[in-house]
């Protein structure tokens, strides 16, 4: 009965055009290679960037409703979560990122049998990887958590928001994959009605677990849980109907070696990129438990709540650009694959400065959104100062990752993805503390940031080189 009410919701939510664009054919998908790349941006990212918004945007209302309907410690607790999250992050985006791309090219050679696969096979993988990732890691959640940096008054909020997500994890999984692909065949819209309708669906059931019903941060956890499956089943409903170029049939649900090696190869630079964040972020807890105390780690998961929107907002300009750039790549229209990655990187410096700007100004009025205490207001405006320091070039540094990741560049995608999360940003994490206590810990990030980010530019320029000649 729940299935059907929620699937009811999902489908009212949809905007009605969705729906009509269920009759999708060759042709529109042949308007990735002809029809302006300023327009077409705008087309497939302002969907992604929107639900990108509403999927932040309820991170930040949970975070809020826990704060001040939990208590400071349980936004400790949800920041010891990061590193779960990263995690699961990374598989998903093996798979999901990794299958987007691959269908994206796949319809650039004009290889629709090839295409059709991609669906069955991200579906298969996906299950495997969320069932499995979750069977690792329930029984052993409460000495990861304290591997994380929990401490007595911490751990027990991350261990009730965990056990519900690691539940429903495959769900998680499969919600992100097939919404990748969705966004790969021409179906920008659908797959951010399909976010926005997760969180419309989320916000008020938090609100409602945690405040009437008293549940606490479990509550929000519930929450999340029945909106990602009510998601995945919406998607499941969509991919049943054939009037698309990828639907389910019986013959798109088997494994195919080689598909797996492409979608893996690829999809391996975002994988690294968040494992490399979950090692990351058990650092940072580490440090800044040791320098600042619990606070101190409630405070960086305020700056990351935030940072959160405007990445978020990149990534849907990213992935906007991706089934563009992957296209024009495929049938070689190099000039055309140029012209939409520099739209994208001025968009993503153009948020990113924005993100600056705001954080410079109000950082503790942005603080006191998500909690009342004085001591983690403080610590938070302090975080995000000196986090937001290199902000704006950070945009381009993100973009061109991906650019590399949509053309196949696996390689180069996978080395830039270090540079910022681990080649730099580890050893300065190490390093500076020691130097600047608890201001070294806040400042590792921006340096992290700016080397990156020259050494991308450098990589872009050679690129562009080879591709001229």
């Amino acid at each position: 009965m729940r299935q059907n009410f929620n699937l009811l919701i999902f489908l009212v939510l949809l905007p009605p055009q969705n729906i009509s664009l269920m009759e999708h054919n060759e042709e529109q998908t042949l308007l990735l290679g002809r029809e302006k790349p300023s327009k077409l941006l705008a087309t497939y990212a302002f969907p992604a960037i929107v639900a990108m918004i509403a999927s932040s945007a309820y991170n930040i209302v949970d975070s809020a409703l826990i704060g001040r309907g939990v208590g400071a410690m349980a936004i400790a607790g949800i920041t010891l979560t990061f590193p779960f999250m990263n995690l699961a992050g990374a598989f998903g985006s093996l798979v999901g990122t990794g299958g987007a791309t691959v269908l994206s090219i796949k319809l650039g050679e004009g290889d629709y049998k090839s295409a059709r696969l991609v669906l069955g096979n991200v579906v298969i993988l996906n299950t495997i990887i969320g069932l499995l990732f979750s069977a690792l890691t329930l029984p052993f959640l409460t000495p990861i958590l304290r591997f994380f940096g929990g401490t007595e008054r911490t751990v027990p909020f991350a261990y009730d928001y965990m056990k519900w997500i690691l539940l429903c994890n495959v769900f998680t999984h499969l919600y992100f994959g097939m919404n990748a692909l969705l966004r790969s065949i021409g179906f920008p819209k659908l797959a951010m009605g399909i976010t926005i309708g997760s969180v419309v669906l989320n916000v008020p059931l938090a609100y409602i677990f945690i405040y009437p019903c008293g549940w606490g941060i479990e509550g929000a956890a519930i929450a999340t849980t029945i909106a990602q499956i009510a998601a995945t089943i919406v998607q499941i409903f969509v991919f049943t109907k054939r009037d698309k170029i990828i639907y389910f049939s019986k013959d798109v649900f088997r494994l195919q070696k080689k598909m797996i090696r492409s979608i893996l190869a690829i999809g391996m630079s975002p994988f690294l990129m968040n494992v490399a964040a979950c090692v990351v972020v058990i650092l940072l807890n580490s440090a800044f438990l040791h320098y600042g105390g619990d606070y101190a780690i409630g405070a960086y998961g305020i700056v990351n709540r935030l940072a959160f929107v405007f990445v978020m907002i990149c990534f849907g300009l990213m992935q906007g650009m991706q089934p563009i750039v992957s296209y024009n790549f495929g049938s070689k229209q190099y000039d055309r694959m140029w012209q939409t990655w520099k739209l994208t990187v001025k968009w993503a410096m153009l948020v990113m400065t924005i993100a600056f700007v705001l954080c410079q100004v109000f950082p503790s009025q942005i603080a006191e959104i998500f909690t009342k205490d004085s001591e983690m207001i403080a610590q938070s405006a302090t975080g995000f100062r000196y986090c937001m320091m290199f902000f704006p070039i950070i945009g381009y540094q993100m973009v061109s990752t991906n650019f590399f990741q949509s053309t196949g560049k696996a390689r180069k995608s996978i080395f830039l993805s270090l540079t910022r999360q681990v080649i730099f940003l580890i050893p300065l994490i190490i390093i500076l503390p020691r130097i600047f206590g608890l201001t070294g810990v806040w400042l590792a990030l921006p340096f992290s940031d700016l080397i990156s980010t020259i050494i991308t530019f450098l990589l872009i320029k050679r690129e562009q080189r080879l591709m001229k000649h």
